[in-house]
């Protein structure tokens, strides 16, 4: 073995132990090169997530509110507590309708705080769900996107029927070519297969699939799965810090869609 070959291999021993690496051109950079290719074509599906990210969750947040005596405070409480049970639904093999799990879990958290709360009026609370009126931005950026060419498909832990009557009600049915809800699936986001799933119901790529949404738990998932994400930091809304970080983030919908439409141009 030659004087520097022996030496080579020391340093980059040592540097490996020590938790240091050494940068070789042409290949050090090639992931960050990637990234940046990946980030400079458009993605070929938008997927979007429809609660809180399109919606204005304000009148059920008053409603759920209200039916905990006025402590507004349990409401976030509630929330997570909703998605908690909605991975113990997928990790025990379940599935129940959210809105179900909503109307259950509103109830224990009404009864840890000696609240008496039957589930009719659980449900009752969060019927307005389905009424929901969209963010002031959404409708204009939507249509701006879809005018500009991007397919446009709505990814949700809501059933069937519950997206559709959102879309109804809030006036969003004709933007998208899809609605999908994992009711299909049977397993709740971020579960990786509801995103591998609907890529290959769109016949698309992960790389080439885009998740929009304002919860880091599910553009965490989105990335896992191999997807591009664009997070909407709504107020009270924070990216998982383990995660990868999204390439888009802003903290409304029209700064995301003037950003989606640029790549490339």
């Amino acid at each position: 073995m030659t004087k520097s070959r022996r030496d080579f291999i020391i340093k980059t021993g040592l540097a490996g132990m020590a938790g240091l690496s050494f940068s070789v051109p042409g290949i050090a950079n090639s992931k960050t090169n990637t990234m940046d290719n990946i980030q400079n074509k458009r993605p070929e599906i938008l997927f979007f997530d429809v609660n809180e990210t399109l919606l204005d969750l304000r009148l059920l947040k008053e409603s759920v509110g209200n039916t905990l005596n006025g402590k507004s405070e349990l409401v976030s409480l509630w929330f997570t507590t909703m998605l908690q049970y909605s991975l113990v639904e997928t990790v025990g093999n379940q599935y129940k309708d959210f809105g179900e799990i909503g109307a259950a879990t509103l109830m224990m958290v009404a009864a840890n705080n000696h609240i008496k709360l039957s589930r009719e009026k659980a449900k009752k609370a969060i019927s307005p769900i389905t009424s929901l009126p969209p963010h002031p931005e959404v409708r204009d950026a939507l249509a701006k996107l879809k005018d500009d060419g991007y397919r446009l498909v709505s990814l949700t832990n809501s059933s069937n029927a519950a997206v559709e009557k959102q879309f109804t009600n809030a006036g969003l049915l004709g933007f998208f070519e899809e609605w999908l809800s994992i009711q299909d699936i049977g397993k709740y986001k971020p579960h990786a297969d509801v995103y591998n799933w609907a890529a290959r119901k769109l016949g698309v790529k992960p790389e080439e699939a885009m998740l929009i949404a304002a919860h880091g738990w599910d553009v965490a998932g989105a990335l896992w799965a191999g997807w591009r994400a664009a997070f909407v930091s709504r107020p009270g809304q924070q990216q998982y810090p383990l995660a990868p970080s999204p390439e888009i983030v802003a903290p409304e919908l029209k700064a995301i869609s003037d950003k989606l439409i640029a790549i490339g141009k």
